[in-house]
């Protein structure tokens, strides 16, 4: 190699060693610039991720995955644990479960009349020592006594049947009598029955519109008169109402085209509580006129109106109601007024039966005046006569039925 061109290699090499040493003292005087700063954000708390991983068993995982679980709240270290709950009874031992035993003790409330038989007033002042119920024979003892007078939710059911017109006049006059004497807080419908019922005004108080409504009857539709249909529907309209209802039945007591006997709606009117009925027949000017006329058929109407007063009567004394069968007109005013005091002024008996099975069967009232020594009760009038008195009350009442 020569000498020139060794020489050459030398130059390059220290010029490429100056040109290092010069970059590197440049980059010391000027830096790269630095970007500009943002504005520090608040650091979050890194989150700790959840063990996802297997335990080394090889069973379940814990409740540490990806399904959210309800926040519990925070208590202390050393809190205790709830207590139980107290129970309500304790059990004894051996036992898992104690049958219980619920009873309905029943009470039976009993309106009482007491009407002197002479005036027809009713008989006040009397006391619960006074007063003495049976059912079936046997002594109750009185838990509840007072004396009531209260306004009355009575069903006016009146015969409006194409037979006679007497028997509609006798009607007519008996309603409006009965009419007159309500009181402004009193509730009366009116219904009348031929081979149907109609309701000819439902419950008001208004007087006015019931006396107009018993100025509309005028013409009848048919001839028959099924008294005991009619009645049971009176009755089963009534049952929805609650409290003491009363039935005021102004017909002659035929009965010629019902579905029902006799039997079963007595039967029916026994097992209806808390329905008193008073009666009052129709036609009765008419009967004493023609009553006793020769012929065969005259002797058959008599028979038929015989029995249909007794059943007028019954229906009344099942109930603890009263029966009137007058002729004249002049008779329907003091008839209607002892109505009112008999449905006004009561007395009201409550007692606990001895007999306290619920097996629905029908058990027989009977209601008794005695004094202080237990001697029946007497009355005297001012010349120290004795006064006869009738006691009304229902004739039974239907126990609960058994619960299945």
């Amino acid at each position: 190699m020569s000498i020139r061109f060794q020489s050459r290699i030398f130059r390059l090499f220290v010029a490429i060693v100056f040109a290092g040493a010069a970059f590197s003292a440049s980059v010391a005087q000027n830096p790269t610039p630095t970007p500009p700063q943002q504005p520090q954000q608040p650091q979050q708390p890194q989150q700790q991720q959840p063990d996802q991983t297997a335990p080394d068993s090889g069973g379940p995982a814990g409740d540490n995955g990806p399904i959210a679980l309800p926040k519990k709240k925070d208590q202390p270290a050393d809190a205790p644990p709830p207590a139980p709950a107290e129970p309500k009874f304790k059990q004894p031992e051996g036992m898992s479960n104690i049958p219980t035993l619920h009873i309905d003790v029943p009470e039976v409330t009993v309106d009482v009349g007491v009407i002197l038989e002479k005036t027809h007033q009713f008989v006040p002042s009397l006391k619960p020592e006074n007063f003495r119920v049976y059912e079936d024979g046997n002594p109750q003892k009185i838990i509840g006594f007072k004396r009531v007078e209260a306004p009355i939710t009575a069903l006016l059911l009146c015969e409006f049947s194409a037979t006679n017109y007497n028997f509609i006049y006798d009607m007519r006059n008996a309603a409006w009598a009965f009419a007159e004497q309500l009181r402004p807080q009193d509730y009366v419908a009116l219904m009348t029955f031929d081979l149907r019922t109609q309701i000819v005004t439902d419950f008001t108080q208004d007087k006015r519109q019931l006396l107009e409504a018993i100025n509309m009857l005028r013409m009848p539709g048919f001839t028959d008169r099924n008294l005991f249909d009619a009645l049971h529907e009176a009755e089963d309209r009534l049952s929805r109402i609650e409290g003491r209802k009363y039935i005021i039945v102004i017909a002659s007591g035929r009965d010629t085209f019902s579905k029902l006997t006799f039997d079963k709606i007595l039967q029916s009117v026994k097992n209806t509580p808390d329905i008193t009925i008073f009666t009052v027949s129709t036609g009765g000017a008419l009967r004493a006129m023609t009553e006793g006329m020769g012929g065969m058929r005259s002797s058959m109407r008599d028979m038929d109106y015989l029995q249909a007063d007794n059943e007028m009567k019954t229906f009344a004394k099942v109930t603890g109601g009263n029966s009137y069968f007058p002729r004249f007109i002049g008779e329907m005013p003091d008839i209607f007024s002892d109505i009112n005091n008999s449905i006004r002024s009561k007395y009201e008996i409550i007692y606990r039966p001895s007999n306290t099975k619920q097996d629905g069967t029908y058990r027989k009232l009977r209601v008794e005046l005695v004094d202080n020594e237990g001697h029946p009760l007497a009355f005297q009038d001012e010349k120290h006569k004795p006064l006869k008195y009738d006691v009304i009350a229902r004739d039974g009442y239907k126990a609960k039925p058994a619960v299945e």
